[in-house]
């Protein structure tokens, strides 16, 4: 049993270690850095992680368990104890570590090549506090087709990963496109190209249904159209304005995101049609930059031109303003407007189904 001095220590350590969660926390908000650990529950059904296999008590690195299940905000990222841990618990562990008692081995999940806590966070936290390595643990894993690595927990790259592998499933984009190349550095962003692959499939198909065709493009036919005709073009201007120079830190498909966005800002801020990749990246270079000098000069350049010649978007020429006006208003929307229309449309559909069910049960319960 701990001494009263094991004890004591043990509530002075205690008191250094909450302190220096509050550091790490301080630090995090700073930095943008997230120092929460990570949540099993998230990862496992971002991952459709299911199948378990018992793999028995083994001794784990301390430095690879990365998460917890349930209580994972009461640690931060390196298991430093919060004010919402449970400080009793956490003295009467460390004491007992310090007055070399024997501790029960932790419960944890595998995922890849990362733990999660599945029993035992105060323990995992102790023993990290005093400079273990390992800790002895009964490891469930849990089967999945996505690696992951220790790495891929810096700044949600594990998140990015399985998103990555989600739109490769439903798009096949590795199959139909091998030499694809598609990478983007922030979670969210697959979503996001998957959107724009739903609204060019509806776009091309209204295009077919207006030209008397009876033919409609498949899912498949809609994610080689919209990486041929949509994505690859922007790309290709991308590479000949060499963008990526002024963004290293970025992919091409970061910026596709970024300038298609752009592109619809500007087609709704001036209600003009869609422009082409060339002027699209023309004009997105004349306002972003990712160093910060260049960028708050075009700020101010920016600044100037909206106080002075507002009405026709910076780096662009009044012939393309006038084009992009006329086409706009001959009946040329942008991507967001046939998204508004798209969902207008699937209400509309959602509703109509709601209405026939409820008919069908009238009919047989009537």
């Amino acid at each position: 049993m701990a001494s009263p001095q094991h004890e004591a220590l043990a509530r002075e350590h205690y008191k250094r270690n909450v302190q220096r969660a509050q550091m790490a926390d301080l630090l995090g908000l700073v930095s943008g850095h997230n120092t929460d650990l990570v949540s099993f529950e998230e990862v496992a059904k971002k991952l459709k992680a299911r199948q378990q296999v018992a793999r028995g008590t083994q001794m784990v690195p301390l430095a690879k368990i990365v998460g917890s299940v349930g209580r994972y905000r009461d640690f931060t990222r390196t298991f430093l104890p919060r004010a919402s841990a449970n400080p009793e618990r956490w003295i009467r562990l460390d004491a007992a570590v310090n007055a070399l008692e024997t501790v029960p081995p932790v419960e944890l999940f595998k995922i890849g090549d990362v733990y999660f806590v599945r029993d035992g966070n105060h323990r995992v936290s102790v023993a990290r506090a005093n400079g273990l390595t390992h800790i002895e643990a009964t490891v469930t894993e849990v089967k999945t087709q996505l690696p992951l690595t220790v790495d891929d927990f810096e700044r949600d790259q594990w998140l990015i990963k399985a998103e990555r592998a989600e739109f490769l499933s439903r798009t096949r984009l590795d199959e139909l496109r091998p030499d694809h190349g598609l990478e983007v550095t922030e979670p969210g962003r697959y979503e996001i190209m998957l959107h724009h692959i739903e609204v060019h499939l509806y776009l091309r198909n209204q295009d077919l249904a207006r030209g008397g065709s009876q033919k409609r493009l498949s899912w498949e036919e809609a994610v080689c159209s919209w990486y041929d005709h949509v994505y690859m073009p922007v790309v290709e201007a991308i590479r000949k304005y060499e963008l990526l120079k002024e963004f290293p830190r970025r992919t091409e498909a970061d910026l596709y995101l970024w300038i298609a966005f752009h592109r619809e800002r500007l087609a709704r801020e001036y209600d003009l049609a869609p422009l082409d990749p060339e002027l699209a990246v023309q004009t997105f270079v004349s306002l972003h930059d990712d160093n910060p000098l260049a960028r708050t000069w075009k700020g101010l350049v920016q600044g100037f031109h909206r106080l002075f010649v507002d009405e026709i978007p910076l780096g662009m020429s009044e012939e393309d303003f006038d084009e992009l006006r006329a086409r706009h208003e001959a009946g040329e929307r942008s991507l967001s407007e046939a998204e508004e229309i798209l969902g207008e449309v699937n209400a509309a559909l959602d509703a109509s189904l709601a209405d026939e069910a409820e008919q069908q049960r009238e009919l047989v319960h009537g």
